[in-house]
């Protein structure tokens, strides 16, 4: 065969190629992202699109990182649900049902605990879903029941308090271990009037003073109060996705640094094999929950190495980018369970993997220069260390945001991240 003839022949197979890659991304399922502020949706919009399916960013206001992707479809926007979570839903719902079939992807407690609470509304507009049942989700956001579910099966939990009311309060600050975290029971809850209150982030008590006072100001928004002593070591996150309680898919990081030094999520953070009693204690707990889509089961490792359960988040997680770049896409197997029922399992994954967002480790920065605050009782890293560490690359690390190719996501970011320092702290 002449070489004319060959390129003719690879030229007509890749038009070919094209056009049926084309037609079937004409027929992929139609998407909703929601929160489209999230670095998660973000990194949900640019898997989904490479899969092929459409996809249409949701948010509360007209202009959002993942809104200004390149791989975004089409926007829309909705009632935030901390306001009303029933013009909330209307306005998902409403748009899910210009294509019924749509699949709606939450990446926040607030819209997944909405998408839950109206869960028949949408379902009635030709809305699809992966989320867990609105029984095992409140039990799942629940920190206080996965506590003790974690306790009753083997694992090992920090020594733990519920308290519900001030004479409670005072009973467990003369008994509880100190230093403390005192946090939420639930991050998310349905107020009055279909409101979902926000709670505040957990704070520390190093006496019996100092966790009333803690108590009382976490109280004002939430039902009840979680107080555990505080438990050494650094981060890690089990990630999952499960199919009515069987494990389709699995990841594990390690924090290197989160985007407050007290604790919060991580900027920086490696991919990492689990340690088998971590990810053998979370399969327990979401088997026994039955769990549905995906979550991260949070750990802390002591420093003897020992994985201490601290909670499940029932959705996508900040840092899911990470996970994209090791080899584990799971928007995109998400998104083939909602069209074909199941998905073939994947546990295999590159580790050493790092990823990094930028602004939130800006953000840790200017918190580690401030110097540590005299009312955080646990170890605070050093400034100079920091400083280095921040400054000097690091090869072959990915980013949760930065692109060449979608780079509006960054710079939108950056934007937000400023806005914000104008305004208060980061």
């Amino acid at each position: 065969m002449s070489l004319h003839r060959s390129t003719a022949v690879i030229d007509e197979q890749l038009r070919l190629a094209t056009v049926s890659s084309a037609a079937l991304t004409e027929r992929r399922m139609r998407v909703l992202a929601l929160d489209g502020d999230e670095n998660a949706c973000v990194a949900s919009v640019r898997s989904l699109k490479r899969a092929g399916y459409r996809v249409v960013v949701g948010a509360t206001r007209k202009l959002s990182k993942a809104g200004v992707s390149r791989y975004c479809g089409g926007t829309f926007v909705y009632t935030c649900p901390q306001k009303n979570s029933m013009a909330f839903a209307a306005d998902v719902a409403a748009e899910a049902a210009r294509e019924p079939g749509t699949l709606i992807i939450a990446h926040t407690e607030y819209t997944t605990v909405a998408l839950s609470t109206h869960g028949e509304l949408l379902r009635s507009r030709g809305a699809r879903m992966v989320m867990p049942s609105p029984e095992c989700l409140s039990n799942a956001i629940d920190k206080a029941h996965t506590t003790a579910l974690a306790k009753s099966l083997g694992l090992v939990v920090p020594e733990s308090h519920v308290i519900t009311d001030q004479e409670q309060a005072r009973e467990v600050a003369r008994s509880v271990r100190y230093p403390a975290v005192i946090k939420a029971s639930k991050s998310a809850e349905i107020g009055a009037e279909g409101m979902i209150t926000r709670t505040a982030r957990p704070l520390y008590a190093r006496n019996a003073d100092e966790c009333l006072t803690a108590y009382r100001r976490l109280a004002q928004n939430c039902s009840s109060v979680l107080a555990q002593e505080l438990v050494p070591g650094h981060g890690a996150g089990y990630f999952v996705l499960m199919n009515h309680g069987e494990l389709r898919a699995e990841f594990a990081h390690a924090r290197v640094r989160d985007v407050h030094p007290t604790g919060s999520g991580s900027a920086v953070r490696l991919s990492i094999r689990p340690l088998p009693a971590m990810r053998d204690g979370a399969l327990r707990i979401l088997r026994a929950l039955n769990y549905h889509g995906v979550a991260m089961v949070e750990f802390r490792i002591t420093p003897e190495n020992v994985p201490v359960f601290l909670e499940v988040n029932p959705r996508f997680w900040n840092s899911l980018a990470l996970s994209i770049y090791a080899g584990v896409d799971f928007p995109a197997l998400l998104a083939h369970i909602a069209e074909y029922g199941d998905v073939e399992p994947q546990f295999e994954y590159r580790t050493g993997v790092r990823c990094r967002w930028l602004v939130g480790d800006c953000g840790h920065l200017i918190q580690v220069l401030k110097g540590k605050p005299k009312s955080f009782p646990g170890d605070f890293p050093p400034r100079l260390r920091t400083l280095w560490e921040f400054l000097i690359p690091v090869p072959r690390t990915f980013h949760d945001l930065f692109s060449l190719r979608d780079p509006l996501p960054e710079a939108a970011d950056w934007l937000y991240y400023l806005r914000k320092l104008i305004k208060g702290p980061f």
